[in-house]
């Protein structure tokens, strides 16, 4: 299991818009993948898991990876959130 801690970004936090292209990121990955906010765990996979983190812009979250494919699924939604998720 990995982790790294990362900065929304987005103007808007994680609304639907990016929130979806968080999923559909970490669905290319076989690891589990969370992360943690303010004290709960939202799935990465799930887009309702996501919007109901309710994260906004300047949050920041811990990304967490477990599985075979673990450092480059992290590495990847590192890189999606840095680069705004599409925004």
């Amino acid at each position: 299991m990995i982790s790294q801690k990362v900065m929304v970004k987005n103007p808007t936090g994680l609304h639907l818009r990016p929130a979806g292209i968080l999923c559909k990121e970490a669905m290319k990955y076989k690891s589990l993948i969370t992360f943690t906010f303010d004290g709960g765990t939202a799935n990465a996979k799930s887009v309702l898991s996501v919007l109901g983190a309710c994260v906004k812009c300047g949050d920041e979250i811990e990304l967490v990876c477990e599985g075979e494919d673990e450092t480059e699924a992290l590495q990847a939604l590192v890189a999606a959130v840095q680069n705004g998720l599409g925004e």
